[in-house]
């Protein structure tokens, strides 16, 4: 088998992209503090149409040279905005018709593998410090969660690998 080239692969321009549909998905960061993950949000947000990030509190922003690094450019296909507070961006965005999801190991949580994408909705997903995960106060007004099945030791993911596997999963089921 012969690899393909960048070229034959038919992806868009920066221009192009701009005017494409996108999902009606919005990530939210609650303060993520490597810069390299806040990238590969990017690049993960880029290559599954996510219409839009919101970066909260500690959460790096472009231009940043740790974030090109992981997104390779994808920062400037990805609409993006900062907010001092979490709360706050979760606030707006409830107004603007989202419903807001915790990625996080919350009780009542919905297993990702039972999780339904409902048609016309709008969904926000909260992920949390890499440390801390989502912050309680911001959990406690959340209108739900989704959890990541998982059966090793560890209890958790880096938090940039959770984002690719619901952005995946919200495309698979929303496309």
């Amino acid at each position: 088998m012969r690899k393909l080239l960048n070229e034959e692969l038919g992806r868009p321009t920066l221009e192009e992209c701009a005017t494409q549909d996108k999902l009606p998905v919005a990530i939210v960061l609650d303060n993520v503090r490597s810069a390299q993950n806040v990238g590969s949000f990017f690049r993960t947000a880029d290559a599954f149409g996510i219409g839009h990030i919101a970066l909260c509190g500690i959460s790096a922003t472009p231009p940043n040279r740790e974030i090109h690094k992981t997104a390779l450019g994808a920062e400037q296909s990805v609409e993006w905005s900062y907010h001092p507070t979490t709360l706050e961006c979760i606030e707006s965005l409830r107004q603007e018709g989202y419903r807001i999801i915790a990625i996080e190991q919350i009780e009542g949580a919905t297993m990702l593998n039972n999780f339904r994408a409902e048609s016309g909705e709008r969904y926000a997903l909260v992920f949390g410090n890499e440390v801390d995960g989502v912050d309680q106060a911001v959990a406690d007004i959340v209108d739900g969660a989704i959890e990541i099945p998982q059966v090793g030791i560890k209890h958790s993911l880096n938090v940039s690998v959770s984002a690719g596997i619901l952005m995946w999963e919200l495309f698979r089921q929303m496309r």
